[in-house]
C-alpha cells in the first residue's frame, strides 16, 4: 500500500463553446510511463507544488483554495500550452520558462502580468481512500476557453491534447478505444448534461462543493464504487469490477 497522507492537488476543466451543440472540454493523454492514470484520457491537473502559494500568501485570505488555483493555472499551461486565468504578453514565453524551477508567480510578474483567479469557478473535490496508490486531494475548477486557444502536449507527462465533448469522450471508453478513471467518468456525466458553460458554472454554484470520498457498497450481490447521490451527479454508482481506479 503506498503513503496514504493526501497529497493537495488541483485540476482545470476548460471549456470552449462550440458553433453548435455542447461546449467542448480540453483533455489530455496520460503517458502509460505514468505512475498514476497512466495511459488515461483526464483533464489537465496535478499536485499544488509551494510555488503556487507564493502569489496567495500575499493576497488577502491566502488560502489552500487560492493556491489550487494557482496550481490549475499552471498545470494547464505546463500540459497543453493554454493560459486561463493569466494575463500575460506572451504565455508562450512563461511556459517555456516554467522547467527552469522558478515559481509562476515570479514569471508572471516579470512578464508584467497578473492573475485572474476569479475565471475559475470551484466544481469539485475528490479524496479517495483506501486506494492502492498515492492519494491526491483534488479541486476541480471550470474555465472558459481563450479564444482561439489550441493545446500542444508537453511530450512528458502527456502525448495527446485535443478538444471533444463529453459526451463523445464517454463514448470513447465505452467503445474500448480510451481508459477513464473513476472521478473523470463522474465528472465528464455531470459535464455531459449542460449545454454552456453558463450551465456548467449555475450548477456548480447551486451545489456548493464538498468532499467526495468514494465508497464500497454491495447492492443486489455485487460490489459497488458509490458516491453521495447528492453532490449533483447524474450517476453515483459503479461496478467495482468495472471502475478504473487508476
Amino acid at each position: 500500500m503506498a503513503d496514504q497522507t493526501p497529497i493537495p492537488a488541483a485540476t482545470l476543466i476548460v471549456m470552449r463553446e462550440a458553433a453548435a451543440g455542447p461546449p467542448e472540454l480540453l483533455m489530455v493523454e496520460r503517458a502509460r510511463t505514468m505512475a498514476f492514470a497512466g495511459g488515461a484520457l483526464v483533464f489537465p491537473g496535478g499536485r499544488v507544488d509551494p510555488g503556487d502559494r507564493v502569489v496567495t500568501a500575499t493576497l488577502a485570505g491566502g488560502t489552500e483554495e487560492l493556491a489550487a488555483r494557482v496550481g490549475a493555472i499552471r498545470e494547464t499551461l505546463e500540459e497543453a500550452g493554454i493560459a486561463v486565468g493569466l494575463r500575460v504578453p506572451d504565455a508562450t514565453a512563461v511556459r517555456a520558462a516554467l522547467p527552469g524551477g522558478a515559481a509562476l508567480a515570479e514569471l508572471v510578474t516579470r512578464a508584467g502580468g497578473a492573475f485572474d483567479l476569479d475565471a475559475l469557478v470551484p466544481f469539485a473535490r475528490w479524496l479517495p481512500d483506501k486506494v492502492p496508490h498515492r492519494i491526491f486531494d483534488t479541486r476541480f475548477y471550470l474555465a472558459r476557453a481563450p479564444h482561439g486557444a489550441t493545446p500542444a502536449v508537453d511530450g512528458t507527462e502527456n502525448v495527446r491534447a485535443f478538444w471533444a465533448t463529453a459526451s463523445d469522450v464517454l463514448g470513447l471508453a465505452d467503445a474500448g478505444e480510451a481508459t477513464l478513471i473513476f472521478p473523470t467518468r463522474r465528472n465528464l456525466e455531470r459535464l455531459a448534461m449542460f449545454a454552456s458553460f453558463e450551465e456548467a458554472a449555475a450548477h456548480a454554484r447551486a451545489h456548493p462543493v464538498r468532499i467526495i470520498t468514494p465508497w464500497i457498497e454491495v447492492r443486489d450481490g455485487v460490489e459497488h464504487l458509490c458516491i453521495p447521490a447528492d453532490a449533483g451527479y447524474p450517476v453515483t454508482a459503479e461496478r467495482l469490477d468495472r471502475a478504473v481506479r487508476a
